[in-house]
């Protein structure tokens, strides 16, 4: 990604006075988004666990992960602003404190509501994932934020690994309790390393955030979703008019963000070649990936005794996930070469199609393990390409001191994705249950990966569309301009 923003000329900061050990700081940016992209993957597998821990509907626990993605959607809008408002250490401060403070409240009060509330903060302070795009490119200067921004890619595998693996492992030999303490525990150590090897540094811009319509955006986004997940337990008034009342909302929040000073998104940059289809893409691909996770979470730990599932426990779960987790490792390396030679918009055409090869794979043969390996190898793999196009086209349309702004776009979209798309397979959960079990039926998981299916084919739509309005690939100077 750097290599665009040199191409066109964006004026670089100057380094800080005390300049910090290139190793240190990419050491802490790989560690940073190791154990935040972790929280996210650790959830879905589970979420099984929880149901019958709490004695919760389907969609009761679904909601546990809908509540994760929606605060990380209110994260990645602010986290990444106040670097550029406030200073790089002060933010980090201030999202190890969400972190921890959102793996307490669980471990403390072991109930459903404390569960909510603490995956709320949990994605809200996982937004600082993005945080080493921001403090990485004002204190790296040259290939040194390149060579950076590749060892953060493979971070995010391993944070994908450490999630698939690690809250299966911690559950099955010790309890869900000693989970989120062994969270929260490494969280503070996060944090302290932080605040001693991230250097203090002036704000790069002076402008104001946009709090009130960052929650607004998160309030009917909500209220649309609960009307989507909701509407079989509920009555058609009640249903009505929460649906009603999410979408009036976001009519008008698309009206009064037109013409405000602090709005959550630069309408601007929309406008840009290819920089809307990526944003829709970072979301679709979000919703793509929580549809999958659930829909593989809940069909493996379903016992063998109600007619199908494979009867594994969260552990096995995110075995039979962990392909996904390592195709992002070539996903993600193979994707960055290819967006800095200046084709983003090929790659996630790609990325599409490798998606929909492994979702169409897994709507007709999800009954044995081994057919999981191949499927999530696929979907892994291309959703991978798809997040390094969506999240660098947005980076290379603006100036230093809006990186967090930029990299806030892709994520917010993605984290109403991941919402979505969770909230799209809990309503097909609940159309039609086994009697007496609740449990949906099997042919409903051949449904959910079809939509799936649909969902990615829109990414190929609108890119495709774009294309050809604009002529040829996306390049640096076609952005600048």
């Amino acid at each position: 990604m750097t290599e665009f923003t040199e191409s066109v000329g964006i004026p670089r900061t100057a380094p800080p006075s005390v300049t910090p050990r290139r190793g240190a700081l990419i050491a802490i940016a790989a560690v940073l988004a190791t154990v935040t992209n972790a929280v996210a993957f650790m959830m879905p597998p589970l979420l099984p666990l929880m149901q019958t821990q709490f004695g919760l509907g389907v969609a009761a626990s679904a909601w546990i992960f809908t509540a994760l993605t929606l605060g990380g959607g209110a994260g990645f809008v602010l986290l990444p602003r106040l670097t550029d408002v406030l200073d790089d250490r002060t933010t980090s401060l201030l999202s190890g404190g969400f972190l921890i403070v959102g793996a307490l409240v669980p471990a403390i009060g072991n109930s459903y509501p404390t569960l909510l509330v603490g995956s709320a903060l949990l994605g809200f302070g996982g937004a600082a994932q993005l945080l080493p795009l921001s403090f990485l490119r004002r204190h790296l200067t040259d290939g040194a934020v390149a060579t950076a921004v590749s060892v953060l890619i493979m971070a995010t595998g391993s944070g994908t690994v450490l999630g698939m693996v690690g809250g299966g492992l911690t559950v099955k030999y010790l309890s869900l309790t000693s989970f989120f303490y062994i969270l929260a525990a490494a969280f503070a150590a996060t944090t302290v390393a932080l605040l001693i090897i991230v250097p203090s540094s002036r704000p790069e811009s002076s402008g104001r955030i946009g709090v009130l319509g960052t929650v607004w955006l998160i309030a009917w986004v909500t209220a649309v979703l609960l009307a989507l997940t909701q509407g079989l337990t509920w009555s058609d008034t009640a249903i009505l008019a929460v649906l009603a009342a999410g979408v009036i909302g976001g009519i008008l929040w698309g009206m009064v963000q037109r013409g405000s000073a602090t709005a959550v998104f630069d309408i601007k940059l929309l406008k840009k070649p290819l920089v809307a289809p990526a944003c829709f893409a970072a979301g679709i691909f979000g919703a793509i990936d929580a549809a999958f996770l659930l829909l593989v979470a809940y069909y493996a730990e379903t016992p063998a005794e109600v007619g199908y599932g494979l009867g594994v426990d969260a552990l096995g779960t995110g075995l039979l996930m962990l392909p996904f987790a390592l195709m992002m490792f070539v996903g993600g390396k193979a994707a960055e070469k290819a967006v800095q030679k200046g084709r983003p918009a090929t790659v996630l055409v790609i990325g599409t199609v490798v998606s929909v090869a492994g979702l169409g794979w897994l709507a007709f043969t999800h009954e044995q393990k081994w057919q999981y390996l191949v499927g999530a190898a696929f979907v892994g793999l291309g959703s991978r390409m798809g997040y390094s196009a969506a999240f660098a086209v947005p980076q290379l349309v603006v100036s230093e001191d809006k990186a967090g702004m930029a990299a806030g776009m892709a994520g917010t979209t993605m984290a109403i994705g991941f919402a979505f798309g969770s909230a799209v397979v809990t309503t097909l959960f609940t159309l039609d249950t086994i009697p007496k079990v609740g449990l949906p039926k099997a042919y409903l998981y051949t449904v959910g990966y079809e939509v799936t299916v649909g969902l990615a084919l829109l990414v190929l739509v609108v890119t495709l569309i774009s294309r050809l309005r604009h002529r040829g690939e996306l390049n640096a100077g076609s952005v600048a301009t």
